[in-house]
């Protein structure tokens, strides 16, 4: 049986040029997601060998996807791709469970080594995010704080890409109630009066783009 492969990236364009690598390579595309909450939705449906999911997709980035489809399915290894190489995204996404960091302008040989490792129970991680997580060690940086909770940056994004109350509490299946007390959690966090300075703080972690 070939390796199911589930796709999730919101430039259709990339979509294309990654699932032709991949047919190439014998593994199958078990399904195609252009935001986090398809991709959360087809994993719970299929559960593939491996999710590949990129970082920055709207309707929750490629790490908030990664939890939840790690929760739902254990046994799918869920890679990133991402532009990204800091290090707070590479070890936040390892303390989640994601078995491979592939920086987008590396592949495709890069990915198709990081498929052929995750599934033989390895991590990978991408030459240039190896490098900096190395020189994060060896000055002793520490992680930027981050004072919000999973649940709250994944609120954070969804009212950032300009979502309403009630479309937060309907994607992520919480009540408007609940998503109002995020919200006002939020802003006090990151002592800001409004959504204008919650946009800016996604901006700059990058949960969001512009």
């Amino acid at each position: 049986m070939p390796t199911r492969i589930l796709l999730a990236d919101d430039h259709e364009i990339v979509r294309q040029g990654v699932r032709l690598l991949l047919q190439q390579e014998g593994f199958e595309v078990a399904g195609e997601a252009a935001n986090g909450q398809e991709a959360i939705r087809l994993a719970r449906e299929n559960c593939p060998d491996i999710a590949l999911l990129d970082y920055g997709m709207p309707l929750l980035n490629g790490i908030a996807a990664a939890r939840e489809i790690t929760q739902a399915c254990p046994k799918t290894k869920v890679i990133l791709l991402t532009m990204h190489t800091d290090d707070q995204y590479v070890l936040e996404a390892l303390r989640i469970g994601v078995k491979g960091f592939v920086v987008k302008s590396q592949a495709p040989a890069d990915l198709v080594r990081a498929i052929h490792e995750v599934l033989h129970g390895m991590v990978y991680l991408s030459p240039r995010v190896s490098r900096a997580l190395v020189q994060a060690y060896l000055a002793k940086s520490a992680l930027p704080a981050d004072p919000l909770t999973a649940r709250e940056r994944e609120v954070l994004q969804l009212v950032a890409e300009g979502n309403t109350t009630k479309e937060v509490a309907r994607l992520l299946g919480i009540s408007a109630k609940t998503v109002e007390s995020h919200r006002t959690r939020i802003m006090k966090k990151l002592d800001t009066p409004n959504t204008a300075g919650v946009v800016r703080y996604a901006i700059r972690r990058g949960l969001i783009q512009v």
